[in-house]
């Protein structure tokens, strides 16, 4: 039941846009390696033409995405449809990290509300997109974003914060670099 197109079409879009939260897979190269996949929520996903997306990443306490495609540049993006008609939607791409201070970190800020937590934008050139069901991914009810992250990165404050990514954020589990080391 899967269909594949090479870009984002006008519907994938506007799907993609409904979403309060989206799924990110990364890999190392390394067969022992760990896999990582997290979800993302708030509003952090944009899409910014046919074959390119973006999200703006926040502080957390491990940076594998951006060692895996730091290193390999492999990078799936996931969205559900937990509410409406179902439907699951990948995006598969290769991936790279934009820092502030990067000649790129402008142009793609613009497209988010930059908060005090934000560490980095993971930009991946699309090269392809899959739809799929999604008969078996369960309703539920979206009831708001939670405010502990928010909440967090004031407490630390941009001191604490620039501490916390070195201590936390420049090496993957495997012990790969990320583009903060």
């Amino acid at each position: 039941m899967g269909k594949f197109f090479e870009t984002i079409q006008p519907a994938h879009q506007a799907f993609i846009e409904k979403q309060k939260m989206f799924f990110v897979a990364s890999a190392p190269l390394a067969a022992g390696g760990h896999v990582n996949l997290s979800p993302k929520g708030i509003d952090s996903f944009k899409v910014i033409s046919a074959t390119k997306v973006a999200y703006m990443d926040i502080i957390g306490s491990g940076n594998e995405t951006s060692a895996h495609i730091l290193e390999n540049g492999r990078i799936t993006l996931m969205f559900c449809a937990f509410e409406g008609p179902p439907n699951i939607l990948r995006l598969y791409g290769n991936g790279y990290t934009v820092l502030p201070g990067d000649e790129e970190w402008p142009q793609l800020a613009q497209h988010f509300d930059i908060l005090l937590s934000t560490r980095q934008i993971i930009v991946a050139d699309v090269y392809q997109v899959q739809t799929s069901c999604g008969f078996s991914v369960p309703y539920y009810s979206y009831e708001g974003e939670r405010d502990q992250a928010y909440k967090w990165a004031a407490n630390k404050g941009p001191e604490g914060l620039e501490a916390y990514k070195k201590e936390k954020n420049l090496l993957s589990l495997d012990g790969l670099p990320t583009a903060l080391y």
